[in-house]
């Protein structure tokens, strides 16, 4: 019997949702996440998890099946994922849907992660406490230095992405580039990958069109009772933590005092106007880093939708 896994991916708003649960409805399968947000129990409105009808039309595979108290990575999410599809196919599915955004997930799915070593979490947390106070750049250049050839390959704006290669580097006193041995894992089963497109003034009205929807729909709430999670990697997230700095200044916790048009980076966040702005223009550049990750990707048939 034929064994075929139907990978739908592509930016950020683009649609993946709707066209999933038609494709998964053709040919009788569940939706298979492969986003790494959306597998947390906590965050619905800021991840745009499938509405209730969305989810009501087809069976769906981890959304909200984790806790962002627990870690989580594309590691285990290999693992986790390729358990589940063998399970499916054995059940008797010749085609299997799934749909993401993440990039590294569906390349940890399909072509397997090399064996870095366990995560040292106190390590972890003291460059994540880095990276909030300083900023990615300081973390990407001390990266440079140890390890050249990651820093030419890695996203080095995805602040934990540089702190994992940083964090081995440290560790192990081994370049991260060092653990990659290039050798992708074989599955028993066929994989085909389909990425949706729009226009890109099309693809950014979406995005900022959501962003509002998101803050009608009770954003602001949901973030307010993460607060004594904040630190947690999973709320590193486009869509919190600019809500979390907007609660900062509103708590007298930060100010406007020295700050100015030509200093560094954001500045504060002085009202939920400016965080929604800011939500809406970090969407749209992760959006432009997701195209950017996949172009590299032969294997893609984009579609235009």
């Amino acid at each position: 019997m034929r064994r075929r896994l139907l990978i739908i991916l592509g930016p950020t708003a683009v649609g993946k949702t709707d066209y999933s649960i038609e494709i998964a409805l053709k040919y009788g399968s569940p939706v298979i996440s492969c986003d790494s947000r959306q597998i947390y129990k906590e965050m619905s409105i800021g991840t745009a998890v499938p509405s209730q009808d969305q989810l009501s039309a087809v069976k769906h595979y981890f959304i909200h099946s984790h806790t962002v108290t627990e870690l989580y990575t594309a590691g285990k999410y290999e693992l986790e994922a390729l358990d589940l599809i063998n399970r499916l196919f054995d059940e008797g599915h010749e085609t299997l849907v799934m749909a993401g955004g993440s990039g590294f997930y569906v390349d940890a799915l399909v072509n397997g992660l090399d064996d870095f070593p366990s995560a040292d979490l106190q390590l972890r947390d003291e460059l994540m406490n880095r990276l909030r106070e300083e900023g990615v750049e300081s973390l990407r250049m001390e990266l440079q230095k140890l390890d050249p050839e990651s820093y030419a390959t890695i996203d080095i704006a995805n602040g934990q992405r540089v702190v994992r290669a940083l964090e081995v580097c440290i560790m192990t006193g081994r370049p991260f580039s060092s653990f990659k041995t290039s050798q992708n894992k074989k599955r028993n089963f066929e994989v085909e990958k389909i990425g949706l497109t729009r226009p890109r003034d099309v693809l950014y009205d979406r995005i900022n069109r959501r962003v509002l929807q998101m803050v009608d729909d009770g954003l602001v709430e949901e973030v307010r009772s993460l607060v004594q999670y904040r630190e947690l990697a999973a709320l590193q997230t486009v869509g919190y933590k600019e809500i979390f700095d907007w609660m900062d200044f509103e708590a007298g916790l930060v100010s406007t005092e020295g700050w100015g048009p030509t200093s560094p980076g954001d500045g504060p966040v002085t009202s939920l106007e400016r965080a929604v702005e800011l939500i809406q223009r970090n969407t749209r550049r992760y959006a432009k880093r997701q195209m950017s990750y996949w172009g590299r990707d032969k294997e893609i048939r984009w579609m235009e939708i």
